[in-house]
């Protein structure tokens, strides 16, 4: 069984791929302690880059007044840079931390490789969103990354303003978050191969 520390790499230099593990699915990896875990669902939530991209959705959103609609001014975009954190702290730490260490899931994401056939690899990266590694190594639902979203959802009920709380919100904000996940999974499959091939340099 091979010990791996969470990934320090970032793709394109800037991206955090903290849960990435680039040994193919087959090799048996030791799973996460609970305190990695949780350190892994706090460590994407406080990188530099994940807080960049809450200001900058905040300033988005602010924008015509979007979702959330706090009104205008720079009160109100304060309050969104804090609820974009918030929404991406809680998804975080509901699924790579709480769901995943009560129902024994590994949260990191697998890398199939270059062995594999690209269009397998894209399908690969696709299913991982429903389909996660257990601790013992056996592939299963993936209850901690969807219920962890959705608890994360539901959660910005209690600081939204009551305009922003509605139905059609809250599955658009799911949609946001699958697609989110999507092209976070094919970023992570890729990239390696990426930048080997255009920006490994070569020494003598």
């Amino acid at each position: 069984m091979v010990p791996v520390p969470l990934n320090e790499a970032r793709i394109l230099g800037v991206i955090p791929d903290y849960q990435t593990v680039n040994e193919t699915p087959t090799v048996k990896v030791a799973p996460l302690t609970n305190k990695e875990k949780w350190w892994l669902g706090l460590k994407e939530s406080i990188d530099p880059f994940n807080v960049a991209s809450a200001v900058m959705a905040a300033g988005f959103s602010q924008r015509g007044d979007q979702t959330p609609k706090y009104g205008e001014g720079w009160n109100s975009y304060g309050q969104r840079v804090g609820a974009a954190l918030a929404d991406f702290t809680t998804q975080n730490l509901f699924s790579a931390g709480l769901l995943a260490c009560v129902l024994h899931q590994d949260p990191r994401y697998f890398r199939k490789g270059p062995g594999t056939k690209i269009p397998a690899r894209i399908l690969y990266s696709i299913s991982r969103l429903v389909i996660a590694r257990q601790d013992s190594g056996r592939e299963a639902f993936n209850a901690s990354g969807i219920f962890g979203m959705g608890l994360g959802i539901a959660a910005s009920n209690l600081y939204y303003p009551s305009a922003s709380i509605r139905g059609e919100v809250m599955a658009a904000r799911v949609e946001t978050s699958l697609f989110g996940g999507v092209t976070g999974n094919l970023m992570s499959e890729f990239w390696p191969d990426i930048q080997k091939k255009f920006f490994h340099r070569k020494h003598d």
